[in-house]
């Protein structure tokens, strides 16, 4: 089998891997941000080389599905061409960062990314494939809840500080040594044996008991958390949510067709960069109270070889029925690709059923097992103890 069947826990575009409606190719925006040709480049080359659906992933990324194997070359030499490729595989998994969405022109946001870009490129750190950076350098920060395990924010008097996720204070740090002192609590994490067979985090490996060395340990407490963002407008632009994180090629055309660039977030939301206007097309969210914002779904079968059941026809049926400070994640097996995180109501597919959480994750024990989605959309009280 050819490196494009490679099959792994996080896909990139060097890296596709394999699901049930074909090969799954990420693309992984620099800075976080799409000029308005690359993102019609980007959904020509989802109509031509895939199915025309797009994920939009929690890790603001975009996904294109369904990508035959004799398609894959080409389609990276198109990635290539938008300048949307990295040099190779190692680097591209290196490349996982995470960038405010609500940065402004002037400020230094893009620059600490370009510059965090470059220094992973160069770097050869052996990283698992899930850890990750956020540039989340507002006076507030947005991506608190977001996975990443080190962080670049600002302290409350607006200086830059490096936090090890797992430690509530960072170390405050001059512009020209953020990108290097990030990199430097990167290596502490391999050397003091943070990555095991590839796998590992930051907050478990200091929830542990490894203790992050004086030169790198801070006194510094980050600033408040903002509330979560929802559709509708701000100072940046236009953020609209994407229904189950997924559109068509179609509907990404409809966003180049503006001729502004896309933000991307780790919200299954984008930021239409300057719009002034909330954007239309289908499967957009632009109510920032649509009952779908309530619920996580992962893609499902027939569209994932691993998943039990077809995700999305459930959660679409079960988003109008729960309370509205409810979150419901619909995982269609035991992995949680979706949303690794908590929610007031998990359910997990397996062969004889969904297995229902409440308040916590896939890796916590069901109180019920077994229930048919028709069970649970006839009477959607059982999510939450009705029964």
């Amino acid at each position: 089998m050819s490196a494009a069947a490679v099959k792994g826990w996080c896909p990139g575009a060097r890296r596709p891997m394999l699901s049930g409606d074909g090969l799954v190719v990420r693309v992984r925006p620099f800075g976080g941000r799409l000029e308005a040709p690359q993102i019609s480049g980007l959904a020509e080359l989802a109509e031509r080389f895939g199915n025309g659906l797009i994920d939009v992933t929690s890790r603001a990324n975009l996904q294109i599905r369904g990508v035959k194997e004799e398609g894959h070359l080409p389609l990276l030499d198109g990635l290539a061409r938008l300048q949307l490729l990295d040099p190779d595989a190692e680097i591209e998994a290196r490349r996982n960062i995470l960038v405010t969405p609500f940065w402004s022109n002037g400020d230094e946001t893009q620059s600490l990314a370009a510059e965090l870009e470059e220094a992973l490129a160069d770097s050869g750190l052996a990283l698992p494939t899930k850890f990750g950076f956020a540039i989340d350098d507002g006076r507030s920060r947005v991506l608190a809840g977001d996975s990443a395990d080190i962080r670049i924010e600002r302290d409350r008097s607006g200086r830059l500080l490096v936090r090890a996720e797992g430690a509530r204070l960072g170390r405050s740090v001059a512009r020209g040594q953020a990108v290097s002192t990030a990199l430097a609590l990167a290596s502490w994490f391999i050397i003091s044996g943070g990555a095991r067979d590839g796998r590992g985090r930051m907050a478990a490996h200091i929830a542990s008991g490894a203790a992050v060395p004086q030169s790198l340990r801070g006194e510094t407490e980050p600033p408040p958390v903002m509330a979560a963002a929802r559709p509708g407008h701000y100072p940046q632009g236009a953020l609209v949510g994407v229904a189950f994180g997924q559109m068509l090629h179609a509907t990404l055309h409809q966003f180049s067709a503006c001729g502004h660039a896309l933000r991307m977030t780790p919200w299954r939301m984008v930021l239409s960069e300057g719009k002034r206007e909330m954007p239309s097309g289908a499967g957009l969210i632009t109510e920032p109270y649509d009952p779908a914002l309530r619920v996580i779904a992962c893609s499902g079968a027939p569209r994932c070889r691993e998943a039990h059941a077809d995700t999305r026809t459930l959660a679409a049926a079960l988003a109008p029925r729960i309370a509205t400070d409810t979150r419901l994640h619909v995982s269609g097996c035991g992995k949680g690709c979706a949303h690794s995180g908590t929610a007031a109501v998990t359910l997990i597919a397996t062969h004889a059923g969904f297995d229902l959480v409440r308040d916590g994750s896939i890796r916590d024990e069901p109180v019920l097992r077994g229930l048919s989605g028709a069970d649970i959309v006839s009477d959607p009280s059982i999510l939450v103890g009705g029964n």
